[in-house]
C-alpha cells in the first residue's frame, strides 16, 4: 500500500512572476534589467575570498507533547515546524549570552 501524500504542492500557486511576459523578453531585454537594477551587481574574487561551504545539520526527528490550543495557533500558516525551531534557538541563544550552559 502506498502512504498517502500529505501537504500540499506548489500546483497552481501564484508566484507574482508573469513567465509568459518574461519568456518574451530578448536576452538585450534582460541584461538591460540586470543592468537597472540597483541589488544586481558582479561579484569579484574579493567578494568571494572568505566564503566557506556550510551544510547545514540535519534536523533530528523528535516527538514532543504540546498543548493543542498552542499547536492550533503555530498550524494557522505553513512552516509552523520551522517557525517553532526558531523561537526555541532563539530562547537558546538568549540563554547563553545570559550564560546559561547546557545540562546534558
Amino acid at each position: 500500500m502506498k502512504d498517502a501524500i500529505t501537504g500540499n504542492t506548489l500546483k497552481g500557486r501564484k508566484t507574482g512572476t508573469d513567465w509568459d511576459a518574461l519568456s518574451h523578453l530578448s536576452e538585450a531585454e534582460i541584461h538591460a534589467g540586470i543592468e537597472d537594477d540597483p541589488d544586481a551587481h558582479a561579484t569579484d574574487e574579493n567578494f568571494w575570498k572568505d566564503a566557506k561551504v556550510v551544510f547545514p545539520e540535519p534536523k533530528q526527528l523528535v516527538t514532543l507533547r504540546l498543548d493543542a490550543d498552542l499547536l492550533a495557533w503555530f498550524k494557522q500558516t505553513k512552516g509552523y515546524q520551522t517557525r517553532i525551531n526558531a523561537i526555541l534557538r532563539a530562547y537558546m541563544d538568549a540563554k547563553k549570552q545570559e550564560g546559561v550552559k547546557a545540562v546534558r
